[in-house]
């Protein structure tokens, strides 16, 4: 009973903080704004890395704030993934999976007068303060304890010298207590190979950066050129777990509120595990369940093959260490228990932990098909390592744990290492080939393109999908639905349920009704909503798929605008206005299987 309330204790603690801060803000004049998927709405991002990727198009003025969410301001507590940190985990400090704290204005800047509290935009002035303020009178840190960076400018873009006079002369930090940052520290953006930037002022305590300020004042152009917008915005985040490690007065991430309970449990039950792989397990259990709540699944693409990654490395770790509990749900349960009052999509329990089971079972299968092949070598080196693992998918730990003494005495990990390199080498060259030299832009196993000119090409036939869906239910049957897609910068293929060959009028009719839609230069806009929401708007959903219980539903159309034509579950990314997909062109319409029909179409 004692642990049971000292847990529900944490969990208050835990959640005051993201409280404060929400509150901090709102009462400011900003707007609270959910966690947006970390599936991103950007094809140039795989998942989403950072609190302002959801407001991009706030900063590039796409969106207008106003009409959405009643201020320039927003303020958010953002679910983040960044895959660059994987190998690093289990540390004290990498994690994969993390929250952002992020306060947001879009311009046009008001007066920056950090008392005025409505809901214009604003600048450096209010932003450096208010987060000064919240520091040493919420969190109630001694400005001892605190020292700030900021830009120093090179030959791309100037320094920084307005921030450097708020610090100076609006808060009184002393000059020793201002220090000067290169670009690689004090300049961050844009997400993607162009969009909002600019220069930026850190916040350290006890030597530990908590805060960073980014002062949206440029547009990076994608020929790597910067522009100065015409109405700038700022982008704050301030890490979560790093925050609690100062204000707890713990050693690591993994002592914080936000690990403890979660590594606890774990330790009880992998009692053979090594520290190291005691805090893999915790990152990694945490992750995947957030990125199989926003609807990732295991694959060998994308995003999928993260999640796999994930999974796989905690199959591995509890196999090594001869772990016979289930310490993903053991996990899970920690996990649920923190994060479940903020984010409702955990509550899913029975998907989440279904999806692990399936990975489990069929790594399982891999597994027991690997062994056949290892008991065939005497000898195994780098390169059979390698074939096993690119084969079966068996890594290197396991390998060495199911392989006999005598048959890996030859094996070391650099020899493994480099057989990876030269797969690598040759998969980039195959893909260059494949897309003309290009390299690969985007390939989610439904859109594929080479080129910035091949994604705008698939962007556009991929909104043209949703329009054809649309027009086939209109005109030919309303029950009629997606049973696939590909789509490249040739053709699209849609693949739907019917059982009959269509006929000359009726593809001419389809034809003509997607074109009119087009050239009616309809909006093409997403909301994220709860997934019966979605449903009772008539958002049509993919038959196989499973999805989360907050989704996205890309609309195209609106009340304005005649009505809506489609409402669809959909991740992006698309066009902005149908208008520029020009037109559209049905190639042919064919049987792929019983009771289902395939058109293959263009755009011009």
């Amino acid at each position: 009973m004692e642990l049971y309330f000292f847990i529900l204790y944490k969990i208050m603690l835990f959640n005051k903080t993201r409280e404060d801060f929400l509150k901090f803000f709102e009462e400011r004049g900003h707007k609270i704004v959910s966690s947006s998927s970390l599936i991103p709405d950007d094809p140039s991002v795989l998942l989403t890395t950072a609190g302002m990727q959801q407001f991009k198009k706030y900063y590039t003025g796409e969106l207008n704030p106003q009409s959405d969410f009643g201020s320039n301001r927003t303020t958010t507590l953002q679910k983040c993934f960044r895959t660059s940190d994987i190998e690093e985990v289990g540390d004290e400090t990498h994690l994969t999976f993390f929250e952002m704290m992020g306060n947001f204005s879009f311009g046009p800047v008001g007066s920056d007068d950090p008392k005025d509290f409505g809901s214009s935009g604003y600048f450096k002035r209010s932003a450096i303060v208010w987060a000064y303020e919240f520091i040493t009178n919420t969190l109630e840190i001694s400005p001892e304890r605190i020292y700030v960076t900021v830009f120093e400018g090179d030959n791309q873009t100037s320094a920084d010298k307005e921030s450097y006079a708020i610090w100076r002369n609006k808060i009184g930090l002393s000059e020793d207590k201002i220090r000067s940052g290169k670009r690689e520290d004090n300049f961050w953006g844009p997400t993607g190979v162009e969009g909002p930037c600019g220069p930026t002022t850190e916040i350290y305590v006890d030597g530990v950066e908590v805060w960073n300020l980014v002062f949206n004042e440029y547009y990076k152009n994608r020929d790597g050129s910067y522009t100065r917008v015409e109405n700038p915005g700022i982008d704050t985040g301030m890490g979560f777990e790093r925050l609690l490690v100062m204000l707890e007065g713990v050693k690591n991430v993994f002592e914080t509120s936000a690990f403890s309970s979660i590594v606890s449990e774990i330790r009880k039950s992998a009692i053979n595990c090594s520290e190291r792989e005691i805090r893999i397990l915790t990152d990694h259990i945490r992750s995947s369940a957030f990125l199989i709540a926003d609807g990732i699944r295991p694959s060998n693409k994308e995003a999928g093959y993260v999640l796999r990654r994930l999974l796989r490395r905690i199959i591995v770790i509890k196999i090594k260490n001869d772990i016979h509990s289930d310490i993903f749900q053991i996990g899970f349960d920690q996990v649920e228990k923190f994060f479940g009052g903020h984010y409702s999509e955990l509550n899913n329990k029975k998907e989440i932990l279904f999806v692990w089971n399936e990975e489990f079972e069929k790594f399982q299968e891999s597994i027991a098909k690997g062994m056949k092949e290892i008991i065939r070598y005497s000898n195994i080196t780098g390169k059979e390592a390698f074939y096993i693992y690119e084969s079966f998918g068996l890594p290197y730990e396991l390998i060495l744990e199911l392989a006999t003494p005598e048959s890996i005495k030859n094996l070391n990990r650099e020899d493994f290492e480099n057989e990876y390199k030269k797969h690598q080498e040759i998969s980039r060259a195959g893909i260059a080939n494949k897309f003309g030299g290009h390299g690969l832009v985007l390939d989610t196993g439904e859109l594929k393109a080479g080129n910035d000119e091949e994604l705008s090409r698939v962007i556009k036939m991929h909104t043209a999908t949703h329009l054809l869906q649309w027009s086939l239910r209109k005109n030919i049957d309303s029950n009629i639905k997606q049973m696939g897609s590909d789509i490249n910068p040739q053709r699209l293929r849609f693949d739907f349920n019917f059982d009959r060959k269509l006929t000359l009028e009726e593809i001419k009719l389809v034809e003509f009704d997607v074109n009119r839609i087009i050239q009616e230069d309809l909006p093409v806009y997403f909301k994220e909503m709860p997934k019966e929401e979605a449903s009772l708007v008539g958002a049509l959903s993919f038959f196989r798929q499973k999805y989360p219980e907050v989704v996205r539903v890309y609309f195209i159309g609106s009340e304005t605008s005649g009505g809506v034509v489609s409402a669809e579950f959909c991740g992006g990314p698309h066009i902005d206005h149908t208008l520029e997909i020009g037109s559209f062109k049905i190639i042919k319409e064919e049987s792929v299987a019983k009771g289902i029909r395939r058109i293959r179409a263009t755009i011009g």
